[in-house]
């Protein structure tokens, strides 16, 4: 690990400060094209947050043909977290694009979001943590008590938190929050005006950049091992009017996903030509640091695969720790007969 920060360390702070603007190519537009030989359809698909490396396999599966191939003709934009990616789809401004899971039950259980599905993963675990760095005092969830921790208001870090501190034993009351902005997070950070932050563990190398410091890693995984990462969704009415519509674009996504794990070094390089801004030091190490949660524990489980009952376990995880209003089903937020098959 203290090698790949190395290699980010020259190049990330720009990462952490400029990427969340973006430009599409124009690599895999044209009038016509596709497998069939007809127009390409156009489809709005939106990043999770931003255009850091983790959203990369997305530019991939444009500069690489693969939406080209499967028919489409994809404009990327750089999403703004899991309820804006919901509201922003489910309004129509979009067609495709990850959210959290975890973040999508909670929306969709307390009646916050509806009408929509995930229909793959993308991380089959969660990268939810809490991030701070060396003299804080902090290397046990119990040490967050009489800390102050900065989040946007709708992160999926911040949100899960209270189930998280239940089950890590944190007394809640005795953490203070305040508002960041996601360019603001890791300076607040650096400069002390705080604790901690919400992050996701692939973030280290550029915090460890941007702070000037190692950083302490406290993964929501550790007690919350049955929940997703990412997942792609669409909208419960494109889903049910255009199945084969949404599992080739998924195949296709997919496809650019698989790629960028296995080749991150040139995925970081296409984010830079498509993102100006982009560091290819920084994306790669995103990448390499992602793929053990992207790949399954499961030998021989296809990328993107969502299993019924890890979600069940998940629902009934947030439900016993009084996160949820409502009871869910899986089938409530997940299409599995548009989602890989094991």
């Amino acid at each position: 690990m203290r090698r790949l920060t190395r290699t980010v360390a020259a190049a990330a702070l720009a990462t952490a400060l400029a990427l969340v603007g973006g430009c599409s190519s124009d690599s895999d537009k044209s009038e016509s094209g596709g497998g069939n030989g007809g127009a390409l359809e156009k489809v709005t698909y939106l990043t999770s947050f931003g255009n850091f490396g983790r959203d990369s396999y997305a530019w991939v599966a444009k500069d690489k043909g693969f939406f080209k191939e499967a028919g489409f003709d994809v404009d990327i934009k750089p999403g703004q977290g899991t309820g804006s990616v919901i509201q922003t789809i489910t309004g129509g401004q979009a067609q495709f694009g990850p959210i959290d899971l975890t973040g999508g039950i909670l929306q969709l259980g307390n009646g916050l979001a509806k009408d929509f599905v995930a229909v793959a993963a993308i991380q089959q675990r969660t990268m939810a943590a809490i991030v701070t760095v060396e003299g804080k005092n902090i290397a046990t969830p119990k040490d967050l008590e009489g800390k102050k921790l900065a989040d946007t208001p709708s992160s999926v870090v911040r949100n899960l938190f209270p189930t998280y501190a239940r089950l890590a034993g944190i007394d809640g009351s005795k953490v203070t929050w305040v508002n960041g902005e996601a360019q603001s997070l890791m300076p607040m950070l650096g400069s002390g005006s705080v604790d901690g932050i919400g992050q996701f563990v692939v973030g280290q190398p550029t915090v460890e950049t941007v702070t000037k410091k190692k950083p302490v890693i406290l993964p929501y995984s550790n007690v919350m091992q049955d929940l997703y990462g990412n997942a792609l969704i669409t909208s419960t009415k494109l889903a049910k009017e255009k199945p084969e519509m949404v599992k080739k674009f998924t195949a296709a996504l997919l496809k650019g996903l698989e790629y960028s794990l296995a080749h991150p070094d040139e995925a970081a390089e296409i984010l830079k030509k498509n993102v100006p801004a982009a560091v290819p030091a920084a994306a790669s190490a995103e990448l390499q640091l992602m793929a053990a949660y992207v790949r399954s524990s499961n030998s021989g489980t296809a990328i993107g695969t969502l299993d019924s009952g890890r979600v069940a376990k998940s629902i009934a995880l947030l439900k016993g720790a009084g996160a949820l209003k409502q009871d869910l089903t899986p089938d409530q937020i997940i299409d599995f007969d548009l989602a890989p098959k094991a």
